[in-house]
């Protein structure tokens, strides 16, 4: 099956799914990535808000917060199209939606963080496999901006946590040469180590 038909079959599941198991998803995720010691170590932490059924990372934001360790959300870099700025996120703070109507801190360069200042990323999946390869949304963002890390994942930082519904599992993606793999990926049910 070609990436577009797995995306578009991937997407519906997770849509399919009904409110109450979004959030009792997102619980079981959250509790298993506030035990996962990667997670609990790092100090600055790329997460993202849910859109399209993406797993609700709300209640592990909310006690990174609690912890008193720093969240940054992804902005879409105006200077660099298709790449990714990070930017601190903190509670209760004002956002603005981008061109995908996705709530976005307001873009301030003083403001922005490089990928690679960050300890983790939590990436929001599409589909996943066992071997860490991801599908995400089509839109190449993220696989741009960590383009620097090569294909292989021989990096330490950030570690990337792709982030998903196990509904979202596939046998085997077809990968691309400019695919960024995951090197963890948690699911309500497990914590897949790649």
């Amino acid at each position: 099956m070609s990436r577009p038909k797995i995306r578009t079959s991937l997407r519906q599941r997770r849509r399919n799914l009904n409110k109450n198991q979004q959030r009792q998803n997102a619980k079981k995720i959250s509790s298993r990535l506030n035990h996962f010691s990667a997670l609990r170590r790092a100090k600055r932490i790329g997460v993202y808000l849910s859109n399209d059924g993406e797993i609700d990372l709300m209640p592990t934001i909310k006690k990174i917060w609690q912890s008193g360790r720093q969240c940054f959300l992804p902005v879409l870099n105006k200077k660099q199209r298709g790449h990714l700025f990070f930017s601190p996120y903190k509670h209760k703070q004002k956002l603005v939606k981008n061109r995908f109507g996705i709530p976005e801190p307001k873009y301030s360069i003083r403001k922005m963080h490089h990928v690679r200042q960050l300890d983790v990323i939590l990436m929001p999946l599409v589909g996943f496999d066992r071997r860490g390869n991801r599908i995400g949304m089509g839109g190449g963002f993220y696989d741009r901006t960590l383009a620097y890390l090569g294909i292989n994942g021989s990096y330490k930082r950030p570690k990337l946590i792709g982030v998903a519904h196990s509904i979202q599992e596939v046998e085997q993606l077809p990968v691309q040469n400019w695919d960024i793999g995951m090197q963890v990926i948690a699911t309500e049910k497990e914590i897949i180590r790649v």
